[in-house]
């Protein structure tokens, strides 16, 4: 299985993550159309919430709109989705998203844009096997 790692010890919250993310997939610089997100926990720490392609999404899809590829990335055709939310409401995580405006639900799908900009190395493409 492929998918995006996160080291978040090594993140020093500068955001370029986001900001590549979403101007490869939505053509502008916009954190809420980026498939990864950069918090805050309590004690200051960041914290990177991303898809770990646990696939419960792929069993809520009435339309089966959302696949498992070879690489064992779960992904969405954007033909098939109805835009019911379902995959939404039951991602354990919250990385599967929207925005206001937007027709399908999008994810993060370990592409490595956002890995290779990464100042830091807080972000990994990563393969596990099984």
């Amino acid at each position: 299985m492929k998918y995006l790692n996160t080291f978040p010890e090594k993140c020093t919250g500068c955001n370029v993550c986001m900001s590549v993310c979403s101007k490869l997939y939505f053509k502008e610089d916009n954190p809420e159309k980026s498939c990864i997100r950069v918090g805050r926990a309590a004690d200051g720490a960041f914290t990177l919430s991303v898809c770990n392609q646990c696939r419960r999404c792929v069993e809520e899809c009435p339309t089966q709109a959302i696949t498992v590829n070879k690489l064992g990335v779960v992904m969405i055709n954007r033909t098939l989705c109805i835009n019911c939310l379902a995959c939404v409401a039951a991602c354990p995580t919250g990385t599967m998203m929207t925005w206001r405006g937007g027709l399908v639900p999008f994810k993060c799908i370990a592409c490595d844009a956002c890995a290779k900009e990464c100042p830091s190395g807080a972000l990994k493409i990563e393969v596990k096997e099984g």
